[in-house]
Protein backbone atom coordinates (compact mmCIF):
# COMPACT_ATOMS: atom_id res chain seq x y z
CA UNK A 1 0.00 0.00 0.00
CA UNK A 2 1.32 3.40 -0.89
CA UNK A 3 -0.01 4.78 3.29
CA UNK A 4 3.11 3.10 3.41
CA UNK A 5 5.35 4.19 0.88
CA UNK A 6 4.51 7.60 1.14
CA UNK A 7 6.13 8.48 4.70
CA UNK A 8 10.12 8.48 3.32
CA UNK A 9 8.63 10.73 0.25
CA UNK A 10 6.67 13.21 1.51
CA UNK A 11 8.37 13.39 4.46
CA UNK A 12 11.97 13.91 2.82
CA UNK A 13 9.86 16.61 0.61
CA UNK A 14 9.37 18.48 3.49
CA UNK A 15 12.78 18.03 5.45
CA UNK A 16 15.79 18.03 2.54
CA UNK A 17 13.07 17.41 0.37
CA UNK A 18 14.31 15.46 -2.19
CA UNK A 19 14.00 11.72 -2.43
CA UNK A 20 16.74 11.60 -4.60
CA UNK A 21 18.38 14.27 -2.50
CA UNK A 22 21.59 11.69 -2.03
CA UNK A 23 22.32 11.19 -5.58
CA UNK A 24 21.80 14.77 -6.61
CA UNK A 25 25.28 14.92 -7.83
CA UNK A 26 25.49 11.41 -10.20
CA UNK A 27 25.07 10.55 -13.44
CA UNK A 28 21.99 11.13 -14.69
CA UNK A 29 22.55 7.07 -15.97
CA UNK A 30 21.60 6.04 -12.43
CA UNK A 31 18.26 7.85 -12.42
CA UNK A 32 17.46 6.29 -15.44
CA UNK A 33 19.24 2.49 -14.67
CA UNK A 34 17.17 2.03 -11.47
CA UNK A 35 14.95 -1.59 -12.15
CA UNK A 36 12.40 -1.69 -13.01
CA UNK A 37 11.19 -3.43 -9.40
CA UNK A 38 12.34 -0.07 -8.03
CA UNK A 39 10.53 2.07 -10.15
CA UNK A 40 7.17 0.21 -9.13
CA UNK A 41 7.40 0.98 -5.44
CA UNK A 42 8.86 4.69 -6.10
CA UNK A 43 5.90 7.40 -5.17
CA UNK A 44 5.43 10.33 -7.15
CA UNK A 45 5.87 13.85 -6.75
CA UNK A 46 5.24 15.19 -9.98
CA UNK A 47 4.33 18.45 -12.29
CA UNK A 48 4.30 19.38 -15.80
CA UNK A 49 6.39 22.28 -16.77
CA UNK A 50 5.08 24.16 -19.67
CA UNK A 51 7.98 25.21 -22.03
CA UNK A 52 6.42 27.87 -23.39
CA UNK A 53 5.55 29.65 -20.03
CA UNK A 54 9.36 29.71 -19.63
CA UNK A 55 9.90 33.13 -20.88
CA UNK A 56 6.41 34.25 -19.69
CA UNK A 57 6.75 34.22 -15.72
CA UNK A 58 8.53 30.61 -15.09
CA UNK A 59 11.79 30.22 -16.17
CA UNK A 60 13.62 27.28 -14.71
CA UNK A 61 15.10 29.08 -11.51
CA UNK A 62 11.51 29.25 -10.07
CA UNK A 63 11.10 25.24 -9.83
CA UNK A 64 11.63 24.07 -6.58
CA UNK A 65 12.98 21.59 -7.45
CA UNK A 66 13.85 20.05 -4.07
CA UNK A 67 10.11 19.61 -3.59
CA UNK A 68 9.66 17.24 -6.85
CA UNK A 69 11.16 13.71 -7.97
CA UNK A 70 9.91 14.18 -11.26
CA UNK A 71 8.78 16.75 -14.25
CA UNK A 72 7.54 16.18 -17.38
CA UNK A 73 8.57 18.84 -20.04
CA UNK A 74 5.73 19.16 -21.98
CA UNK A 75 5.05 18.97 -25.06
CA UNK A 76 6.90 17.13 -27.37
CA UNK A 77 4.18 16.56 -30.31
CA UNK A 78 3.30 13.89 -32.90
CA UNK A 79 3.55 14.86 -36.44
CA UNK A 80 2.95 13.65 -39.97
CA UNK A 81 6.39 12.02 -40.12
CA UNK A 82 6.43 8.77 -37.91
CA UNK A 83 10.26 9.89 -37.69
CA UNK A 84 9.58 13.07 -36.15
CA UNK A 85 8.79 14.24 -32.80
CA UNK A 86 8.22 18.36 -32.54
CA UNK A 87 8.88 20.70 -30.14
CA UNK A 88 7.88 23.93 -32.10
CA UNK A 89 5.79 25.80 -29.28
CA UNK A 90 7.40 24.34 -26.40
CA UNK A 91 10.96 26.10 -26.55
CA UNK A 92 12.44 22.78 -27.44
CA UNK A 93 15.97 25.14 -27.00
CA UNK A 94 15.30 25.02 -23.05
CA UNK A 95 15.13 21.24 -23.22
CA UNK A 96 18.64 20.22 -22.50
CA UNK A 97 19.02 22.92 -19.51
CA UNK A 98 15.83 21.27 -18.01
CA UNK A 99 17.33 17.87 -18.21
CA UNK A 100 20.38 19.66 -16.97
CA UNK A 101 19.09 21.01 -14.13
CA UNK A 102 16.87 18.28 -13.22
CA UNK A 103 19.85 15.93 -13.04
CA UNK A 104 21.25 18.19 -11.23
CA UNK A 105 18.83 18.60 -8.17
CA UNK A 106 18.31 14.53 -9.00
CA UNK A 107 15.11 14.69 -10.22
CA UNK A 108 14.07 12.26 -12.93
CA UNK A 109 13.14 14.24 -16.23
CA UNK A 110 10.82 13.56 -18.52
CA UNK A 111 9.07 14.32 -22.02
CA UNK A 112 5.60 14.33 -22.40
CA UNK A 113 4.31 13.20 -25.61
CA UNK A 114 1.06 14.67 -27.08
CA UNK A 115 -1.10 17.03 -25.18
CA UNK A 116 -4.30 18.55 -26.64
CA UNK A 117 -2.61 20.03 -29.83
CA UNK A 118 -0.06 17.25 -30.25
CA UNK A 119 -1.87 14.27 -30.29
CA UNK A 120 -3.35 14.64 -33.82
CA UNK A 121 -0.81 12.02 -35.27
CA UNK A 122 -0.81 9.51 -32.72
CA UNK A 123 -3.44 7.02 -34.15
CA UNK A 124 -1.92 7.23 -37.43
CA UNK A 125 1.91 7.01 -36.44
CA UNK A 126 0.68 3.65 -34.47
CA UNK A 127 -1.97 2.39 -37.56
CA UNK A 128 0.45 -0.01 -38.36
CA UNK A 129 3.06 -2.66 -37.46
CA UNK A 130 5.89 -0.82 -39.67
CA UNK A 131 4.72 2.10 -38.32
CA UNK A 132 4.79 1.13 -34.60
CA UNK A 133 8.29 0.06 -35.31
CA UNK A 134 9.14 3.41 -36.92
CA UNK A 135 7.57 5.30 -33.83
CA UNK A 136 9.48 3.02 -31.50
CA UNK A 137 12.79 3.77 -33.13
CA UNK A 138 11.43 7.61 -33.17
CA UNK A 139 11.03 7.79 -29.17
CA UNK A 140 14.26 6.03 -28.18
CA UNK A 141 16.34 8.22 -30.49
CA UNK A 142 14.42 11.33 -29.05
CA UNK A 143 14.97 9.57 -24.93
CA UNK A 144 18.68 8.82 -25.79
CA UNK A 145 19.43 12.44 -27.67
CA UNK A 146 18.02 14.32 -24.71
CA UNK A 147 19.19 11.62 -21.78
CA UNK A 148 15.37 11.41 -20.91
CA UNK A 149 14.99 9.26 -17.31
CA UNK A 150 11.64 8.29 -18.65
CA UNK A 151 8.69 9.12 -21.32
CA UNK A 152 4.98 10.46 -20.68
CA UNK A 153 2.35 9.59 -23.40
CA UNK A 154 -0.06 11.90 -23.11
CA UNK A 155 -2.40 10.83 -25.91
CA UNK A 156 -5.79 12.65 -26.03
CA UNK A 157 -7.84 10.44 -26.35
CA UNK A 158 -7.56 6.98 -28.45
CA UNK A 159 -10.47 6.24 -30.38
CA UNK A 160 -12.40 9.54 -29.24
CA UNK A 161 -11.97 12.76 -30.91
CA UNK A 162 -10.12 15.42 -29.13
CA UNK A 163 -9.24 18.84 -30.10
CA UNK A 164 -11.29 18.27 -33.33
CA UNK A 165 -9.10 16.81 -36.15
CA UNK A 166 -7.07 14.17 -34.64
CA UNK A 167 -6.66 11.03 -36.80
CA UNK A 168 -9.16 8.13 -35.58
CA UNK A 169 -9.31 4.18 -35.51
CA UNK A 170 -11.35 1.77 -34.04
CA UNK A 171 -8.04 0.00 -33.29
CA UNK A 172 -6.67 3.22 -31.43
CA UNK A 173 -6.19 1.47 -27.68
CA UNK A 174 -5.16 -2.13 -29.01
CA UNK A 175 -2.52 -0.28 -31.40
CA UNK A 176 -1.44 2.15 -28.57
CA UNK A 177 -0.90 -1.63 -26.50
CA UNK A 178 1.15 -3.11 -28.90
CA UNK A 179 3.09 -0.28 -29.54
CA UNK A 180 4.19 0.05 -25.78
CA UNK A 181 5.14 -3.72 -25.91
CA UNK A 182 7.34 -3.57 -28.50
CA UNK A 183 8.67 -0.09 -27.09
CA UNK A 184 9.32 -2.15 -23.83
CA UNK A 185 11.31 -4.49 -25.44
CA UNK A 186 13.71 -1.72 -26.86
CA UNK A 187 16.74 -1.80 -24.85
CA UNK A 188 17.11 2.15 -24.53
CA UNK A 189 13.15 2.27 -23.86
CA UNK A 190 13.85 -0.63 -21.36
CA UNK A 191 15.43 1.61 -18.94
CA UNK A 192 12.90 4.38 -19.25
CA UNK A 193 9.91 5.06 -16.72
CA UNK A 194 6.96 4.99 -18.86
CA UNK A 195 3.63 6.57 -17.90
CA UNK A 196 0.73 7.84 -19.63
CA UNK A 197 -1.16 10.69 -18.55
CA UNK A 198 -4.76 9.23 -19.13
CA UNK A 199 -8.56 10.49 -18.67
CA UNK A 200 -11.62 9.74 -15.99
CA UNK A 201 -12.18 6.49 -17.87
CA UNK A 202 -9.96 3.64 -19.32
CA UNK A 203 -9.60 4.15 -23.11
CA UNK A 204 -12.21 3.32 -25.57
CA UNK A 205 -12.15 0.06 -27.12
CA UNK A 206 -13.27 -0.85 -30.70
CA UNK A 207 -16.92 -0.38 -29.42
CA UNK A 208 -16.18 3.11 -29.02
CA UNK A 209 -17.20 2.33 -25.44
CA UNK A 210 -14.51 2.42 -22.26
CA UNK A 211 -12.24 -0.79 -21.99
CA UNK A 212 -13.06 -3.56 -19.87
CA UNK A 213 -9.98 -5.17 -19.42
CA UNK A 214 -6.74 -2.74 -19.44
CA UNK A 215 -4.04 -5.11 -17.46
CA UNK A 216 -2.03 -5.22 -20.16
CA UNK A 217 -1.21 -1.56 -20.16
CA UNK A 218 -0.73 -2.44 -16.30
CA UNK A 219 2.39 -4.59 -17.02
CA UNK A 220 3.92 -1.94 -19.68
CA UNK A 221 3.47 1.30 -17.81
CA UNK A 222 5.37 1.90 -14.46
CA UNK A 223 1.85 4.33 -13.73
CA UNK A 224 -0.62 6.26 -15.57
CA UNK A 225 -1.65 9.77 -14.19
CA UNK A 226 -5.51 10.29 -14.03
CA UNK A 227 -5.99 13.72 -15.55
CA UNK A 228 -8.74 14.96 -12.87
CA UNK A 229 -9.33 18.31 -13.83
CA UNK A 230 -11.40 20.27 -16.83
CA UNK A 231 -14.44 18.01 -15.84
CA UNK A 232 -16.88 21.14 -15.45
CA UNK A 233 -16.33 24.49 -18.22
CA UNK A 234 -18.25 26.18 -20.33
CA UNK A 235 -18.93 23.24 -22.54
CA UNK A 236 -21.75 22.13 -19.84
CA UNK A 237 -24.53 23.75 -19.18
CA UNK A 238 -23.67 24.72 -15.14
CA UNK A 239 -20.55 25.75 -13.14
CA UNK A 240 -19.70 22.99 -11.71
CA UNK A 241 -15.85 21.38 -10.04
CA UNK A 242 -13.13 21.76 -12.34
CA UNK A 243 -11.51 19.18 -10.34
CA UNK A 244 -13.55 17.26 -7.87
CA UNK A 245 -12.39 14.84 -5.95
CA UNK A 246 -15.42 12.76 -5.19
CA UNK A 247 -19.05 12.91 -6.96
CA UNK A 248 -20.63 10.18 -5.55
CA UNK A 249 -22.40 12.07 -3.21
CA UNK A 250 -24.46 14.10 -5.58
CA UNK A 251 -27.30 13.86 -8.06
CA UNK A 252 -26.38 11.57 -11.20
CA UNK A 253 -26.92 14.50 -13.32
CA UNK A 254 -24.13 16.03 -11.75
CA UNK A 255 -22.01 13.12 -11.88
CA UNK A 256 -19.64 14.58 -14.55
CA UNK A 257 -16.59 11.98 -12.95
CA UNK A 258 -14.40 12.77 -10.44
CA UNK A 259 -11.01 11.30 -8.62
CA UNK A 260 -12.88 8.76 -6.59
CA UNK A 261 -15.06 7.62 -10.28
CA UNK A 262 -11.48 7.30 -11.86
CA UNK A 263 -9.90 5.56 -9.45
CA UNK A 264 -13.05 2.97 -9.40
CA UNK A 265 -13.03 2.88 -12.90
CA UNK A 266 -9.72 2.12 -13.64
CA UNK A 267 -9.12 -0.41 -11.18
CA UNK A 268 -11.82 -2.25 -12.10
CA UNK A 269 -10.23 -2.59 -15.35
CA UNK A 270 -7.35 -4.16 -13.77
CA UNK A 271 -4.50 -1.09 -13.20
CA UNK A 272 -3.45 -1.35 -9.75
CA UNK A 273 -4.19 1.17 -7.53
CA UNK A 274 -0.63 1.39 -6.92
CA UNK A 275 0.19 2.22 -10.61
CA UNK A 276 -2.43 5.32 -10.56
CA UNK A 277 -1.41 8.82 -9.82
CA UNK A 278 -3.62 11.66 -9.13
CA UNK A 279 -3.71 14.39 -11.71
CA UNK A 280 -4.13 17.83 -9.67
CA UNK A 281 -4.43 21.26 -11.31
CA UNK A 282 -3.20 24.69 -10.23
CA UNK A 283 -5.72 26.44 -12.06
CA UNK A 284 -9.71 26.90 -12.17
CA UNK A 285 -12.38 28.23 -15.03
CA UNK A 286 -14.56 31.45 -14.70
CA UNK A 287 -18.01 31.48 -15.59
CA UNK A 288 -20.00 34.68 -16.63
CA UNK A 289 -22.55 34.32 -14.33
CA UNK A 290 -25.80 37.00 -12.93
CA UNK A 291 -26.19 37.46 -9.39
CA UNK A 292 -29.70 36.55 -9.14
CA UNK A 293 -28.14 32.88 -10.87
CA UNK A 294 -25.16 33.11 -8.03
CA UNK A 295 -27.15 33.51 -4.99
CA UNK A 296 -30.02 31.48 -2.94
CA UNK A 297 -33.29 33.51 -3.17
CA UNK A 298 -33.22 36.47 -0.37
CA UNK A 299 -29.48 35.56 0.67
CA UNK A 300 -25.87 35.96 -0.10
CA UNK A 301 -24.92 32.30 -0.31
CA UNK A 302 -23.39 31.09 -3.46
CA UNK A 303 -25.53 28.02 -4.92
CA UNK A 304 -24.34 25.11 -6.06
CA UNK A 305 -24.30 24.13 -10.17
CA UNK A 306 -25.57 27.61 -11.12
CA UNK A 307 -26.29 28.74 -14.55
CA UNK A 308 -24.26 31.22 -16.43
CA UNK A 309 -23.94 33.07 -19.88
CA UNK A 310 -22.20 30.85 -22.30
CA UNK A 311 -22.09 33.62 -24.75
CA UNK A 312 -19.69 35.65 -22.88
CA UNK A 313 -17.10 33.80 -21.83
CA UNK A 314 -14.78 35.99 -19.21
CA UNK A 315 -10.87 36.12 -19.97
CA UNK A 316 -8.66 34.69 -17.94
CA UNK A 317 -5.25 35.50 -16.12
CA UNK A 318 -1.96 37.03 -18.08
CA UNK A 319 -1.64 33.38 -19.34
CA UNK A 320 -4.50 33.12 -20.91
CA UNK A 321 -5.52 32.90 -24.26
CA UNK A 322 -7.68 35.39 -25.60
CA UNK A 323 -8.63 34.13 -28.53
CA UNK A 324 -6.61 31.90 -31.66
CA UNK A 325 -6.63 29.99 -34.30
CA UNK A 326 -6.34 26.10 -32.78
CA UNK A 327 -4.25 23.31 -34.66
CA UNK A 328 -7.02 22.14 -36.42
CA UNK A 329 -7.68 25.97 -37.78
CA UNK A 330 -10.54 26.96 -36.05
CA UNK A 331 -11.07 30.03 -34.25
CA UNK A 332 -10.97 29.28 -30.00
CA UNK A 333 -12.22 32.45 -28.10
CA UNK A 334 -10.54 32.98 -24.81
CA UNK A 335 -10.27 29.88 -22.59
CA UNK A 336 -11.18 31.59 -19.10
CA UNK A 337 -8.61 29.75 -17.21
CA UNK A 338 -7.29 31.28 -13.43
CA UNK A 339 -3.82 29.85 -12.04
CA UNK A 340 -2.97 29.72 -8.58
CA UNK A 341 -1.64 33.18 -8.83
CA UNK A 342 -3.90 34.33 -11.39
CA UNK A 343 -6.69 34.55 -8.33
CA UNK A 344 -4.18 36.22 -6.84
CA UNK A 345 -3.34 38.70 -9.17
CA UNK A 346 -7.06 39.39 -10.31
CA UNK A 347 -8.35 40.43 -6.75
CA UNK A 348 -10.10 36.91 -6.15
CA UNK A 349 -7.91 35.78 -3.44
CA UNK A 350 -5.13 37.28 -0.95
CA UNK A 351 -1.30 36.71 -0.88
CA UNK A 352 -1.84 34.18 1.61
CA UNK A 353 -4.12 32.51 -0.43
CA UNK A 354 -7.62 33.40 1.15
CA UNK A 355 -10.72 35.27 0.11
CA UNK A 356 -10.21 38.45 -0.49
CA UNK A 357 -12.44 41.06 0.76
CA UNK A 358 -15.48 41.69 -1.46
CA UNK A 359 -15.84 38.37 -2.75
CA UNK A 360 -17.59 35.60 -1.60
CA UNK A 361 -16.21 32.18 -1.64
CA UNK A 362 -18.28 28.86 -1.03
CA UNK A 363 -16.33 25.63 -0.25
CA UNK A 364 -18.74 22.60 -1.83
CA UNK A 365 -18.17 19.38 0.80
CA UNK A 366 -19.04 17.03 -2.08
CA UNK A 367 -16.51 17.62 -4.37
CA UNK A 368 -14.27 18.89 -1.80
CA UNK A 369 -13.83 22.45 -4.41
CA UNK A 370 -14.01 25.96 -3.21
CA UNK A 371 -15.89 28.84 -5.78
CA UNK A 372 -15.06 32.52 -5.54
CA UNK A 373 -17.60 35.55 -7.08
CA UNK A 374 -17.15 39.15 -7.77
CA UNK A 375 -20.62 40.25 -7.94
CA UNK A 376 -19.73 43.55 -9.60
CA UNK A 377 -17.56 41.63 -12.49
CA UNK A 378 -20.22 39.00 -12.33
CA UNK A 379 -17.51 36.69 -12.32
CA UNK A 380 -17.26 32.89 -11.18
CA UNK A 381 -14.17 30.79 -10.77
CA UNK A 382 -14.50 27.15 -9.59
CA UNK A 383 -10.89 26.22 -8.84
CA UNK A 384 -8.64 24.17 -6.33
CA UNK A 385 -7.18 25.68 -3.14
CA UNK A 386 -5.16 24.68 0.18
CA UNK A 387 -8.04 22.94 1.41
CA UNK A 388 -8.82 20.52 -1.30
CA UNK A 389 -5.30 20.10 -2.23
CA UNK A 390 -4.95 18.87 1.42
CA UNK A 391 -8.32 16.61 0.68
CA UNK A 392 -7.12 15.51 -2.36
CA UNK A 393 -3.89 14.50 -0.55
CA UNK A 394 -5.68 12.50 2.25
CA UNK A 395 -7.16 10.66 -0.31
CA UNK A 396 -4.07 9.50 -2.11
CA UNK A 397 -2.43 8.14 1.17
CA UNK A 398 -5.35 6.84 2.01
CA UNK A 399 -6.08 5.20 -1.17
CA UNK A 400 -2.88 3.93 -1.79
CA UNK A 401 -2.79 5.77 -4.98
CA UNK A 402 1.23 5.97 -5.95
CA UNK A 403 1.42 9.67 -5.86
CA UNK A 404 0.37 13.43 -7.60
CA UNK A 405 1.26 15.31 -10.57
CA UNK A 406 0.11 18.50 -11.03
CA UNK A 407 -0.53 20.90 -13.53
CA UNK A 408 1.28 22.57 -14.19
CA UNK A 409 4.46 24.09 -11.91
CA UNK A 410 3.94 27.57 -13.02
CA UNK A 411 0.64 27.73 -12.20
CA UNK A 412 1.38 27.55 -7.75
CA UNK A 413 2.23 30.24 -5.90
CA UNK A 414 4.99 30.53 -3.43
CA UNK A 415 4.41 26.66 -3.37
CA UNK A 416 0.87 26.89 -1.38
CA UNK A 417 -1.28 24.25 -3.66
CA UNK A 418 2.24 22.05 -3.54
CA UNK A 419 3.32 21.98 0.16
CA UNK A 420 -0.39 21.61 1.09
CA UNK A 421 -1.04 17.87 -1.24
CA UNK A 422 2.61 17.01 0.45
CA UNK A 423 1.89 17.63 3.96
CA UNK A 424 -1.25 16.16 3.56
CA UNK A 425 -0.27 13.00 1.45
CA UNK A 426 2.65 11.95 3.96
Amino acid sequence: MLSTLVLPLFALSVVSANPFAAHSNTAAHSIAARSIAARSTTPIAAAWYAGWHATEGFPLSSISWEKYNTLYYSFAETTQDVTNLSLVGSDGELLPQFVSEAHAHGVEAHVAVGGWTGSIWFSSNLATAKNRTAFVQTVAKFASQYNLDGIQFDWEYPNHQGIGCNTLSANDTANFLAFLQELRRNPVAAKLTLSAAVSLVPFNDATGNPSPDVSGFAKVLDYIAVMNYDVWGSWLQNVGPNSPLNDTCTTSAQQQGSGVSAVKAWTNAGMPVNKIVLGVPAYGHSFAVAPSDAFAPGKKELVAYPSFNASNQPLGDTWDNTGSVDACGVYEGPGGSFDFWGLIDGGFLTKEGKVAGGIYYRYDTCSQTPYVYNETSQIMVSFDNVESYAAKGKYIKNTGLRGFAMWEAGGDYNNMLLDSIINAAR
